[in-house]
């Protein structure tokens, strides 16, 4: 590592391999290593789960906590109503009170899973930006926060200007959102005393917006921390599978799929994801990064446990396993995977695949069966005619390709 800090949270942060840039690294490094500092990072719950791209930004609440300091979720309820920009090529849709209610509701179970809520010092803290910003009078927000922007600023952000170059609409009321989360910030050091904004790198004007308004208003100094943005060795986005996003809510996505998301990670990808998103001991992922041939998958079991464990719980780990050996080691069929009932009269087994999740279309599924992709109990299925009709109590396993299985029962 090029960099040595002296408080244990940049040193954390920076040998996991969460640091991408800091907007004083000196001076915060010193306030860490004297004080608790509270640092917070922001979700909108456009969802009602998060997905892998967010446990990016939940691993640098859990390291904050970790190096004794206090983390802030900030869900936002109000900036939600506006949409991000930042990362977007398209307006987002907008969504209604009722929807962002539960949406949050369904979001929060993540964060009491991997973050410690208490009265402590470093006790985390579940906010709702919606408290603050719906009650704020448009002509108050403009006298107090308008004149602190000049729209020339704004227009050198990556965000409005990505938009801008395609000649696609940016509304106003996204072109707001910066100032909305701006104002976040200032409310939280007000507040809460809140010294630290932590994002991934896509949030990086954002992040500085705030801190130059917390200077311009309060002659507060405040900073920021960004991660980079995670993605595999062959390039692609983390968090998004061929199948969509990977959702951290077990009614969103069964654990069983989450754990094998994280057993099929690229051998180039096991260290830094194990540093990332585990507390294993870093002599010891320096151990397993090195294993090669068949052994490198004893590390990505490790990896998929870990993370299933922490996102799901424990039991949801061991059963994903479970089943995982079955399923690959002895053929059978555990009893974890996705299971369809098909009545006496049976299911076409095009419609099969798209019901159990492992096509998203008819069309799919016919590409599927010709490429001799699919098997029924070992044996190929090539006929997109052909009904599969289990007798009574009879469960028959189909498979798609090597990673995908599922149970067909009367």
């Amino acid at each position: 590592m090029t960099h040595t800090y002296e408080s244990d949270l940049l040193r954390l942060l920076d040998e996991r391999g969460h640091l991408h840039q800091i907007t004083d690294a000196a001076a915060l490094d010193s306030l860490a290593k004297k004080q608790v500092v509270t640092g917070y990072v922001g979700f909108d719950p456009t969802a009602s789960s998060l997905h892998i791209g967010n446990l990016a930004s939940i691993m640098l609440l859990k390291r904050l906590q970790q190096a004794g300091h206090r983390p802030i979720v900030i869900m936002g309820g109000g900036t939600a109503k506006v949409g991000d920009p930042s990362g977007k090529d398209e307006t987002r849709q907008l969504l209604t009170e009722e929807r962002l209610a539960s949406n949050i509701q369904g979001i929060k179970g993540s964060f009491e899973r991997i973050l410690r809520f208490d009265d402590s010092e470093t006790g985390a803290l579940l906010i709702n930006n919606d408290d603050w910003l719906s009650k704020l009078g448009y002509v108050e927000m403009l006298r107090d926060v308008g004149p602190h922007f000049t729209i020339n600023r704004m227009l050198t952000f990556d965000s409005v200007k990505t938009r801008l170059d395609r000649e696609q609409p940016l509304s106003f009321l996204e072109f707001n959102y910066m100032i909305m989360q701006a104002y976040d910030y200032l409310v939280l050091a007000r507040d809460y005393d809140c010294r630290l904004q932590l994002g991934g790198s896509d949030q990086w004007g954002n992040i500085v917006n705030g801190i130059e308004l917390n200077r311009r208003i309060d002659s507060r100094e405040v900073y920021g921390f960004t991660a980079p943005l995670i993605t595999r060795a062959d390039g692609a986005k983390m968090g998004k599978s061929v199948d969509g996003a990977i959702w951290l809510n077990e009614d969103a996505l069964p654990a069983y799929d989450f754990w094998q998301y994280w057993r099929n990670t690229d051998d180039r990808d096991v260290g830094k994801f194990l540093r990332l998103f585990t507390d294993l001991p870093l002599d010891e992922i320096a151990r397993l990064e090195k294993l090669e041939g068949a052994e490198i998958n004893d590390a990505k079991a490790i990896l998929a446990n870990e993370v299933t464990t922490m996102v799901r719980g424990a039991k949801a780990a061991e059963a994903a396993e479970a089943t995982a050996k079955e399923t690959f080691a002895g053929g059978g069929a555990g009893e974890n995977l996705p299971t369809i009932a098909v009545g006496a009269e049976g299911m076409r087994v095009g419609a099969v695949l798209t019901e159990l999740g492992f096509t998203a279309s008819n069309g799919e599924a016919k590409r599927k069966l010709a490429e001799g992709a699919v098997r029924l109990e070992g044996e190929a299925v090539s006929d997109p005619g052909f009904v599969i009709a289990p007798s009574p109590g009879q469960t028959l396993k189909l498979s798609m390709g090597k990673k995908k299985h599922g149970l067909v029962t009367h």
